[in-house]
């Protein structure tokens, strides 16, 4: 595909056929798993809110986004921008999401993945876990009334690539990792520098909704390449992916005390009967009966060889499945939507569905090409209710997709960044990804984030029931 191609990629589309079957549908999901169900049935394209165009930033001018008639969008919280006297807002804005209102104001706690940059932790010394390190949290507030941004400041720092993560229902947010790095280990950080570490990294790390991380690693929800958190509110159990390969395996924590996670708990691999590798070789609509496999020792995320697959080893001897790349994860209507990015036979992208009720896993989407979806990460769900899903593929254009409330598919907005020296950054963005998509307590907006140059987006305009 051209990159200058501005063809909606589903008019050549051979959309989801094989379908998903009736078996979600016989599950009884709610609206989400109803859309899933309804997405293979035949009825694939959505006509969404209309054809993109590019539309210009209240904030800058530029034309960053392409977006259907009626919507607009400011950015904001860019890299590079002061968010503390003298410290410059890191970049790589990945996870994020919305953790509290007060009025208008909403709060969000955004990831920075940052691995190797230089200058250390961004964060005061009592949010700080390594002072070494450059990775964490900026906490942002946008004034929904006025549609303008508000304000940044640090919120946790010292820890690193902070992928993605999830808010609490106690209004936190849980960062996550996704590194495998042991105290004293050794780390080559360029050609002629190698840095012994001085602590050790692969946690998850909670972040109040107000003020500082206390910056203490959540050591009983492992040492692993955490991706994505989610907590169902009805018990407090949280469930975890793993972006790993070739192996990578989903979890569950049960906390000793619902909702105060630093008092510990119990770490488990999930198990599906009788499969012990989903990667590939499934069928949409397949149903699996769960059990769940402990973890041994949540801290020992190393290999014997150094590498980082030291839970997913421990989980797999136990009898754990296996799963690839595991991304964003969801909890609604008591049910546990995740993402595979690379998973199924056409190593494009799976999504399953576990019932926790029931002890059902339940395969409810499977990608047959990149031409109809590539390498799906975060995922939300809309109030209005569909569902949004962040691209992270190889594809020219990144998007952000649609799944409305029938099961259709659709285009909803283009990273349609190319920029010359503004904010000093110059350069083709379009191929960056999305990440940390979510909704305002009111559905109004849409907050995301562009990985690379690093900055989000607010956006608006003439919301539909049964879409997103």
């Amino acid at each position: 595909m051209n990159i200058h191609d501005q063809t909606p990629r589903f008019s050549r589309r051979r959309m989801l056929q094989g379908g998903l079957g009736l078996g979600v549908a016989a599950l009884g999901l709610g609206p989400v798993g109803t859309l899933l169900a309804k997405a293979g049935s035949g009825l694939g394209v959505s006509p969404g809110y209309g054809p993109l165009a590019p539309v210009r930033d209240r904030a800058t001018g530029l034309a960053l986004l392409q977006l259907p008639p009626g919507f607009e969008y400011t950015s904001f919280g860019w890299a590079g921008e002061e968010i503390a006297p003298g410290q410059a807002c890191p970049g790589k804005h990945d996870g994020m999401g919305v953790v509290g209102a007060e009025g208008d104001i909403v709060t969000l706690v955004r990831n920075h993945e940052l691995t190797n940059e230089p200058g250390g932790s961004f964060a005061p010394a009592s949010a700080t876990y390594n002072p070494d390190a450059r990775g964490g949290t900026v906490t942002l507030r946008f004034d929904t009334a006025r549609g303008e941004f508000v304000d940044a400041t640090p919120s946790l720092s010292g820890t690193l690539v902070n992928c993605a993560g999830g808010v609490t229902p106690w209004g936190s947010w849980l960062s996550c990792e996704e590194i495998v790095l042991d105290a004293g280990q050794k780390v080559r950080v360029s050609k002629d520098y190698v840095h012994e570490m001085t602590h050790s990294h692969g946690f998850i790390f909670e972040v109040p909704g107000k003020g500082l991380s206390r910056a203490e690693p959540l050591l009983a929800m492992g040492q692993m390449k955490h991706e994505a958190a989610a907590v169902d509110p009805r018990d407090g159990i949280v469930y975890l992916t793993e972006d790993h390969k070739p192996y990578a395996g989903f979890y569950r924590f049960i906390p000793r005390v619902a909702g105060e996670l630093h008092r510990g708990g119990r770490l488990q691999m999930l198990r599906a009967e009788g499969a012990p590798d989903l990667r590939t070789g499934c069928r949409v609509g397949d149903i699996m009966k769960v059990r769940w496999v402990d973890i041994d020792e949540p801290t020992k995320g190393t290999d014997s060889d150094g590498g980082s697959g030291g839970l997913v080893r421990q989980g797999l001897a136990n009898g754990g499945t296996a799963f690839v790349r595991l991304e964003g994860v969801i909890v609604e209507q008591g049910r546990v939507f995740f993402i595979s990015t690379s998973g199924g036979d056409a190593r494009c992208g799976q999504m399953w569905a576990y019932r926790p009720d029931e002890g059902l896993l339940e395969l409810v989407f499977e990608s047959p090409s990149p031409d109809v979806l590539d390498y799906p990460d975060n995922i939300v769900a809309s109030p209005r209710g569909g569902l949004v899903v962040c691209e992270d593929s190889e594809q020219p254009v990144q998007r952000l997709y649609g799944l409305d409330r029938a099961g259709g598919l659709f285009e909803f907005c283009r990273n349609n960044v190319v920029l010359d020296g503004h904010r000093g950054f110059s350069g083709d963005f379009r191929h960056e990804e999305w990440a940390g998509a979510c909704f305002s307590p009111d559905g109004r907006w849409l907050f995301a984030n562009i990985y690379e140059p690093g900055f989000t987006v607010a956006i608006t305009g003439p919301w539909r029931p049964g879409l997103i």
